[in-house]
């Protein structure tokens, strides 16, 4: 947003942007390797009964899980609108980094040093956590745009390669975070405290490096710019929203409901699945364990695979291709999908709890329920930014995290009817009702969206209309396009 702008390029695209994807991805390793680990040490036995955790109930552990994650993105309203207002994107970044540091530092505190009070710790270190991801998250990929003048065809590329790295961080998290809490003898909270050293490494790549690569980006708040912009022009008054824009709202809110009911089960990735993973499933190969963490990490590994694919289908489709609705139907139907591998994990077992079932089922629900996150995310944030009226963007895109947010805590409400500590058969049955209810809920849910897509497309108004020149340009802008608004959800 700063006229001053910083000196250098690298693979044709300014320094600037590795330094920013650098940074990205040690936060979001930092993010993904607590998210891998914060259940199971909740559910994990108290010390004084040989475990490391703090023996919570699977169902208050999941409930806990809902809150958090809703919470990270509900605060990133708040983080923007203070860097916007008050901060300036550097300022509110290397705040928040400097927060979630903090707050993976104190829930690694050993138990040792608070004994009595390791709940209240733990509940300081995770809002400690939670605040910082709000100043954090809003504001490096608004940065990402900043080093590119407007028109610049070079800024779609920029957020592929931030993207990248963001799935980067995801990938190695729950892999290295694993192997961590494995070499000492299952303890989480040196986890905790791999996750802020991954934090710390990021501050100070942003410390020493910022000034140099970035220039003055990021440092004035956007209102003074705004506030300057509009003296320029005049006051702009203010309009009643038109026919056109309130249809297209609807189309907003109602795809908002739709989206609740898909990471309401996509989120069982880091709650319920997690539990399934490190109870019930053989993940022996050989006579090495596979650690339940590296499953987190399944996610990031396809989507670095797989989101260039499906961004060519869409453009080899040409005239055929799905309008935003129906890609919505589709991702609810993979998700359902990506569910019966779980139910057939469950039948495998016969009921027994001290059976085992099999890995490739976990492999099998997390690849379907990647290739619904990539019909769905992308095109639903795609979808807000052509819908949106242009005075009233900014709140209908903090809408759409609102629903994010209540799709959070309704996923940690799903997954806490596991039980509360009750029998292992009883919890494997819950767990089988769970996952079939969330598969019927999400395919019936892309059945109803799939007839109701003529309708919203005709209340969009033509703002599905594609202006692509040639198949080559059209798949470097789709797959651009999915690039940066991944890199806007994660």
């Amino acid at each position: 947003m700063s006229a001053a702008k910083p000196q250098g390029t690298m693979l044709g695209h300014p320094k600037g942007l590795f330094l920013l994807f650098t940074t990205e991805l040690w936060e979001r390793f930092s993010y993904y390797a607590m998210r891998a680990i914060l259940v199971l040490y909740l559910v994990d036995a108290v010390q004084s009964q040989g475990g490391h955790g703090l023996g919570w109930t699977q169902a208050d552990a999941l409930s806990l899980y809902g809150t958090f994650t809703g919470l990270v993105y509900l605060t990133p309203l708040i983080g923007g609108w203070l860097a916007d207002t008050y901060l300036g994107q550097r300022k509110a970044i290397i705040i928040g980094g400097a927060l979630m540091a903090a707050g993976q530092f104190i829930l690694g505190t050993p138990h040792a040093w608070v004994q009595g009070m390791e709940t209240e710790v733990f509940y300081i270190g995770l809002g400690v956590l939670i605040l910082g991801n709000g100043l954090f998250k809003p504001n490096i990929s608004t940065m990402v745009g900043d080093l590119y003048e407007e028109g610049d065809h070079r800024r779609d590329g920029a957020f592929t390669i931030f993207y990248m790295g963001i799935n980067v961080g995801a990938f190695l998290s729950g892999i290295i975070v694993g192997s961590v809490v494995a070499y000492f003898d299952g303890n989480f909270q040196a986890g905790f405290i791999c996750a802020g050293i991954g934090m710390v490494l990021s501050l100070i790549i942003q410390f020493v490096f910022a000034q140099k690569l970035l220039g003055d980006i990021g440092r004035t708040p956007a209102a003074q710019l705004e506030k300057e912009k509009a003296a320029e022009k005049g006051e702009v008054r203010k309009e009643p929203l038109t026919k056109i824009e309130r249809d297209r709202i609807k189309v907003i809110m109602i795809m908002g409901l739709f989206t609740i009911i898909f990471w309401a089960g996509f989120e069982q990735a880091g709650g319920l699945m997690n539990l399934f993973t490190n109870d019930f499933t053989d993940r022996m190969i050989g006579g090495w364990e596979v650690p339940t963490t590296w499953f987190q990490s399944l996610n990031a590994m396809f989507i670095v695979i797989f989101a260039p694919v499906v961004a060519s289908i869409w453009i080899r489709l040409g005239k055929n291709e799905p309008n935003s609705p129906v890609k919505f139907a589709l991702g609810l139907v993979l998700l359902g999908i990506g569910f019966l591998f779980m139910i057939g994990a469950v039948l495998e077992m016969g009921g027994d709890a001290n059976a085992k079932s099999s890995m490739w089922w976990l492999v099998g629900a997390y690849f379907f329920h990647t290739m619904g996150e990539l019909c769905l995310s992308p095109i639903g944030l795609s979808m807000v930014t052509k819908l949106a009226p242009l005075r009233i963007a900014s709140l209908m895109m903090g809408a759409w995290f609102l629903f994010v947010a209540a799709a959070n805590k309704i996923g940690g409400i799903v997954g806490s009817f596991i039980g509360h500590g009750g029998e292992k058969e009883e919890q494997l049955a819950n767990a089988m009702s769970i996952f079939a209810g969330i598969a019927i809920t999400a395919a019936v849910s892309g059945i109803i969206l799939y007839f109701m897509a003529d309708k919203l497309v005709d209340w969009m108004h033509g703002a599905e209309d594609s202006t692509h020149h040639t198949e080559e340009e059209a798949l470097e802008e789709e797959i651009a396009v999915t690039a940066e608004h991944e890199a806007i959800r994660r």
